[in-house]
């Protein structure tokens, strides 16, 4: 159960022939996809194409009626693998996966499929994720596609540009033989606007097609002596028709060109040109439809360059600016290289007017223009603006909010247990992993040394083998089915590693919008669910594996973890900690709660409080969880100054809170409320009574009171 549902949205990629579409910029890759004729499409869930995926999957209906085969891939290595069947047949195939993150895990099957080449176009949709809402290391694709020679598309963030960009990816491909990457920042992938549709077209052969005759041509397989032959034709034929492809088809754009500046030019990353162009919009330089005053040369195609067109845009110009994002600046060093070659004298200007690192805002591209403009074209150059001698910093009069686990999150109880055993048995190595139970080493918890990759928590801690201690390692469901199976669980049992390793299974691939995955308790009628990852870790060869079903029995997982720890066997430990994901639970649990209080049904919720009388203001019950819902209110007790703890309505009944208090041996303020909608007429008769009394006791202490102090 994904966190968000296309079955609406998807109704709108059966628009046909000059209708109008609109939506997100992910729906319009989709509808491309859909009008380029694309056979099949695989990838791995992670932001920002995590909604991609999702998006083809309640598509469901209508790929099978175009004949399009559709595979949510164990990994991004299973995905790129998928790309083997445009190497041999006409088949125009798509994979996506998130980032850098992804590019490495599938590397192995891009390199060989680079290095063979492909005879239907394929295209790997990229979700870059660089820059100040990445969660990953800092990081470009640009690398990769240099690396092995793939084609790097990078378009304008508008919908008619990305649809675009997935029909010439196609053409482009094939033209050359080159699988094509199209780099889609997170911007563009949630962006929306509009632009006309075509028609979808069926793939003119389907997978089942090309089974059906299967092709074998030992010249595409890498091994020798084919491999060196590889080399030769990337240099001799591949890169040269890519080359006249992008030319001949005008891929990259021109603006400005009959600008008032013809000794000056910029040059942008086509993900940046709307950067740019608010940039010099604020400059007085351009107005919002792109009309500039500076010629202004966009690589929709950030690899690889073409000669011809950089020297066309450089000549007879005395310096050009390159709006290159991240480091190192690969397009400013070939553009230099270019240039000389061209025995231009144009001076090419990046990085010593931007920053090397960091995200290209519209301000940060305002600043660095302004100073090119006051180097290079100073009748054009903005007044500089000195800095404010006292200046005021926001940012340090704004409390700092750590990213955190959800109220009620089903991990949150599990480091609560990792800190009552460490108070017991001292501080050890923890290895974390990818994924929301990374949140683990912020406060209130600081769990977590080093974090490696996906699925990597327990292969982290194999080298750790302390010395009457247990190293202890954290694997994601999503990331044991990723990669952590054989990487970390088979490669401890295989080298005897004495460490303890903790698998979160809270049933879905939750960090990337909640999708099913093979372990996961939901019923699913397009895969398979329901295989229990306890049985696989004993399928590799783990003894010792223990099942937690409930993860909030704080108690329980520390007992469990402390003989995990103490327990005189030796090899790996593995323990299962099992609780459904507090948000995807929440979103079926209120869609089956409305529909029972719409038909005027009863629905029971609870919901725990503090008593601020019993409350001794020690607040160590929010230090074991950090829950959102747990906050301090000012004391009622007018004697005493310490606030008390206090829970939002936003709590969603887990029971940490009480849990952690008895597992602790904490005050015994907490207690559990029932709110019942829709109460059947016996319990308001009870709950009416129920008042009268406490009503009446109350009545009579209050009574007894007022007569003691007078």
């Amino acid at each position: 159960m994904a966190e968000r549902s296309f079955k609406s949205e998807v109704k709108k990629l059966t628009a046909g022939e000059g209708e109008t579409f609109t939506g997100e910029g992910i729906l319009a890759v989709t509808k491309g996809l859909l009008q380029s004729g694309v056979a099949y499409v695989g990838g791995y869930q992670g932001s920002p194409i995590s909604h991609l995926m999702d998006v083809f999957a309640d598509a469901n209906d209508l790929l099978a009626s175009l004949g399009v085969h559709f595979e949510a891939s164990a990994s991004e290595a299973t995905a790129a693998a998928m790309l083997a069947a445009s190497v041999n047949y006409p088949l125009r195939g798509a994979v996506t996966w998130k980032s850098v993150v992804g590019t490495n895990v599938a590397s192995d099957a891009l390199s060989n499929v680079a290095s063979g080449g492909v005879t239907g176009g394929a295209l790997i949709i990229v979700g870059e994720d660089y820059g100040e809402g990445s969660s990953i290391m800092q990081e470009r694709t640009h690398a990769f596609a240099m690396k092995s020679q793939m084609w790097l598309l990078d378009p304008r963030p508008n919908l008619t540009s990305l649809v675009d960009a997935v029909e010439q990816g196609f053409r482009l491909s094939e033209a050359s033989n080159t699988p094509v990457m199209l780099q889609m920042r997170v911007r563009s992938c949630h962006m929306t606007g509009s632009f006309i549709a075509k028609d979808n077209v069926r793939p003119a052969m389907t997978v089942g097609e090309a089974a059906a005759a299967p092709v074998r041509d030992t010249q595409r397989i890498v091994l020798p002596p084919a491999n060196f032959l590889h080399e030769v034709e990337k240099i001799e034929q591949r890169w040269p028709a890519g080359i006249a492809y992008v030319r001949d088809n005008k891929l990259n754009e021109w603006f400005g060109q009959d600008s008032e500046t013809p000794e000056i030019g910029i040059i942008v990353q086509g993900g940046l040109y709307n950067n740019l162009n608010r940039a010099m919009e604020l400059l007085g330089l351009a107005d919002a439809y792109g009309s500039s005053k500076i010629a202004v040369y966009c690589l929709n195609v950030a690899y690889p360059l073409i000669p011809e067109e950089v020297s066309a845009f450089c000549a007879g110009k005395q310096a050009v600016l390159v709006v290159e994002e991240g480091q190192p600046e690969f397009i400013e060093h070939e553009l230099n290289t270019l240039v000389r070659r061209a025995d231009l004298q144009t001076r090419i200007v990046g990085k010593d007017m931007l920053p090397r690192s960091g995200e290209y805002s519209a301000a940060v591209i305002r600043d660095g223009l302004g100073k090119f403009l006051r180097a290079h074209a100073p009748h054009l150059a903005p007044a500089e603006v000195k800095p404010d001698p006292l200046p005021r910093d926001v940012a340090m009069e704004i409390p700092q909010r750590p990213a955190g686990f959800c109220t009620g999150c089903p991990e949150r109880p599990v480091f609560a247990a990792m800190k009552l055993v460490e108070k017991e048995l001292g501080p050890t190595h923890v290895s974390a992993d990818i994924g929301c139970h990374l949140f683990s080493i912020l406060p209130p918890f600081d769990i977590g040394n080093t974090t490696m990759g996906y699925g990597l928590g327990t292969a982290g801690a194999s080298a750790f083998k302390p010395k009457d201690k247990r190293a202890i390692a954290v694997m994601g469901d999503g990331g044991f089915w990723h990669n952590g199976l054989t990487s970390g669980i088979g490669n401890a049992v295989f080298n005897k590693d004495d460490t303890v390793t903790l698998i979160i299974d809270n049933g879905y691939s939750a960090a990337t919008g909640g999708q099913d995955i093979l372990s996961s308790r939901a019923d699913n009628p397009e895969r398979v669910t329901k295989n229990p990852i306890a049985k696989a870790v004993q399928g590799v060869g783990a003894k010792w594996v223990k099942l937690v079903e409930r993860t909030y029995d704080v108690a329980k997982m520390r007992d469990l973890l402390r003989e995990a720890m103490t327990s005189p066997e030796k090899g790996p430990k593995v323990i299962v900690a099992q609780s459904e994901c507090m948000l995807n639970k929440q979103r079926r649990v209120k869609r089956e709660q409305g529909k029972v209080l719409a038909n005027g049904g009863r629905v029971v919720r609870e919901r725990f409080g503090v008593d601020s009388d019993t409350c001794t203001g020690d607040h160590a019950c929010i230090r074991l969880s950090g829950c959102p819902s747990l906050t301090i209110k000012s004391n009622p007790d007018p004697l005493r100054q310490d606030p008390v703890t206090h829970v939002e309505n936003s709590c969603v009944g887990c029971g940490l809170c009480g849990e952690n208090a008895h597992a602790a041996i904490l005050c015994p303020s907490f207690y559990r409320a029932r709110i019942v909608s829709n109460p059947t007429g016996w319990e308001k008769f009870r709950q009416g009574w129920r008042a009268r009394i406490v009503g009446w006791m109350q009545a009579r202490d209050d009574r007894a009171r007022m007569a003691r102090a007078f």
